[in-house]
């Protein structure tokens, strides 16, 4: 299980809903809303499930930022990535949602991994949104809330 978030970075923000894969916590002053993932894998139905009710708080608020924190994860699986990146990312962005703030797990292997994927992606997705988004990776959601 990863860190929780400390007091000084969630004192704005509420916990939304948590879960066994996963806490999403929002901030409505600071128009953010952060997903922890919380296992080492989560199959492609609960994800999509979770970001479906992320999706949900998105088009109810006004939130501008999201944090997606994957510093749990031990798996990669690129249907996963492919769903959240071509069809998540394009319909939270008709709500407002453009910059993204991603932390990956520490292991080199992950970031290769979502480099390799993220490529293909874009070549099997030429019309794909990356040009409108802010996209970012940090360290912790300390940096990714600032940045």
């Amino acid at each position: 299980m990863n860190q929780t978030l400390n007091p000084s970075e969630i004192q704005d923000f509420e916990i939304a809903f948590e879960e066994r894969y996963a806490r999403v916590s929002v901030s409505a002053e600071k128009k953010i809303v952060v997903c922890e993932l919380l296992a080492d894998y989560i199959p492609i139905e609960d994800f999509q499930s979770i970001f479906l009710q992320i999706g949900e708080i998105v088009k109810a608020g006004n939130f501008e930022k999201f944090i997606f924190d994957k510093r749990s994860l031990r798996a990669f699986h690129q249907p996963t990535m492919e769903w959240y990146f071509i069809h998540w990312k394009k319909d939270m962005l008709a709500f407002g949602l453009k910059t993204h703030r991603k932390i990956l797990p520490a292991e080199k292997w992950f970031e290769k991994m979502v480099q390799i994927a993220k490529e293909q992606i874009l070549q099997n997705y030429p019309d794909n949104i990356i040009d409108q988004l802010d996209i970012k990776y940090c360290d912790s959601i300390e940096e990714a809330i600032i940045k």
